[in-house]
């Protein structure tokens, strides 16, 4: 029996499981380019830079649950088949982050809030959890020998797409709305946005047929009782897990994440380049780098997955630190010359009480332009108290909402690119080296769990424990990128030691 797909068709599986898949990483992506606006809004406004930490928290717990999605999921796709699964989990998506879009803000509901969004995002990382594995396996077992990597590489554009939609479409409703409106209300359109972009797909995926190979397997009566008891409980196909998670997906999560999610946040927050500057910047680079992901799938189908994924990661633990550390310097303006200064406009000045002690906070804005087309916000904040005898408080200058000349800018996109590209060559290929690890009646199981583990939870984690960890006392903005940097060269030693580079022609087994 022949289960070879013809070339036409292939193209449409690849279409109708990419496009689904897009719009999940959409709706799981959104939370984390708008953290800042979102922590805002479900946090009291004295929160100060505990409401960012407790919003990348809610996000990262999306992450930490998408291995039991992937074991929930994962079984069920073993067992009803793949079309249905995933179907399930895009329902559950668009529907989760739908809701997002209509919970009262702190003001209204207190600590509802932010409960009511973790739960959602909770369900939100259980059905990526089941998503992923069934798109990739269901385009693998489609693709014909030989081309796995380049088919599957379509599947693996999913995930950085899906961010660049969201970051275009929030610059886009805050451009037409402008920042007020958008800061206030409007940072809910990209979540209600989504219920039509999941109906177009649920609309897309129902016309779709069974993966053949599944297909087979329920015609012969072999498909997995166990789909769970198979993959860990025989010792060579948990040993297999454990490859994929240690040699592999772990030190991949970390790259995809710091190129992109941390990279934005850095960005954005510690460099404190403008809302949509930073977001240009990252669109810009996606867009370049993205065609990368089928490059370096295709040529894994050449010479291997192996080398190319660890070249990624070993390029990363390389130049991670000189990045960042360039991204601070060139976005410095603490000791610009008064001759590059163009103009200094009129400060704005705003006072808000503190408490009922009759102290107060004085906020001095000043915006100063510089003859190189830049821009930046200089900000004084001073505490007045209401006992005359005591001193008022000063901070230091605060510089905001950066506008970068231009050949700035493209230095920052090029940065933003080669992060993208290391991306690509650890990503890429990883589909197909996943499939090929594991056999067609507990593929998606198997392959699920060390995905979601080392992609979801050590990834995910990146802009968290990053974040955190350079807000210790005594450490630098750098010291967060010891936790990617630590995890990719952990992965990269695993992997040279114990990965092959062997590609497994036939996964009909």
């Amino acid at each position: 029996m022949n289960h070879e797909t013809k070339p036409n068709s292939i193209f449409k599986v690849i279409g109708a499981s990419s496009l689904g898949t897009l719009i999940e990483w959409y709706d799981f992506y959104i939370f984390g380019s708008l953290a800042t606006i979102i922590g805002a809004q479900l946090f009291p406004a004295d929160a100060g830079a505990s409401a960012l930490i407790n919003t990348l928290a809610i996000f990262a717990a999306g992450f930490i649950v998408r291995p039991f999605g992937a074991l929930v999921f994962g079984r069920l796709g073993d067992l009803i088949g793949r079309k249905y699964t995933f179907l399930l989990t895009l329902v559950l998506m668009g529907g989760s982050t739908f809701l997002i879009g209509l919970i009262p803000s702190y003001s209204s509901i207190g600590y509802f809030a932010p409960i009511l969004v973790l739960i959602l995002r909770l369900v939100q990382g259980l059905a990526l959890g089941g998503e992923y594995g069934g798109a990739a396996t269901y385009v693998a077992e489609h693709a014909p020998k030989g081309k796995r990597g380049f088919f599957t590489s379509w599947i693996q554009t999913t995930a950085t797409l899906g961010l660049f939609l969201s970051l275009g479409i929030i610059v886009l409703s805050k451009n037409i709305i402008g920042a007020e409106a958008f800061a206030d209300w409007g940072w809910r359109i990209p979540f209600l946005l989504s219920i039509l972009l999941v109906g177009v797909s649920i609309y897309i995926r129902l016309k779709m047929h069974e993966s053949p190979m599944f297909t087979k397997l329920k015609t012969e009566g072999n498909i997995s009782k166990n789909p769970l008891k198979e993959s860990f409980s025989k010792k060579g196909n948990f040993k297999m897990v454990l490859l994929a998670l240690f040699g592999a997906t772990m030190g991949q999560g970390v790259i995809w994440y710091t190129g992109q999610f941390y990279a934005q946040s850095f960005i954005e927050n510690t460099c404190k380049i403008d809302f949509n500057d930073s977001r240009y910047i990252l669109l810009w680079g996606i867009a370049f780098a993205t065609p990368f992901f089928v490059v370096f799938g295709a040529w894994s189908d050449k010479v291997g997955r192996k080398w190319i994924m660890l070249t990624g990661m070993l390029l990363g633990i390389i130049f991670y630190r000189p990045i960042y550390q360039m991204f601070l310097d060139k976005s410095d303006v603490s000791k610009t010359e008064v001759s590059a200064i163009a103009s200094t406009a009129a400060p704005v000045i705003t006072r808000v009480p503190l408490h009922d002690k009759g102290d107060s906070l004085i906020t001095t804005s000043t915006k100063i332009s510089l003859l190189s087309g830049a821009s930046y916000n200089k900000v004084l904040v001073d505490t007045v108290y209401a006992d005359a005898s005591k001193t008022i408080g000063h901070s230091a200058a605060i510089y905001k909402d950066k506008i970068l000349e231009t050949s700035t800018f493209w230095i920052f996109v090029g940065l933003v690119f080669f992060q993208i590209l290391l991306v690509t060559m650890v990503y890429g290929p990883i589909a197909a080296f996943l499939v090929e690890l594991f056999p067609t009646k507990i593929r998606y199981t198997s392959m699920s769990l060390p995905y979601h583990v080392g992609n979801g939870v050590f990834g995910g984690l990146v802009p968290f424990v990053a974040t955190l960890i350079a807000s210790f006392a005594g450490s630098t903005p750098l010291s967060g990128l010891w936790y990617p940097i630590g995890i990719a060269a952990l992965s990269f030693i695993i992997g040279a030691v114990y990965l092959s580079n062997k590609k497994d022609e036939n996964v009909n087994d």
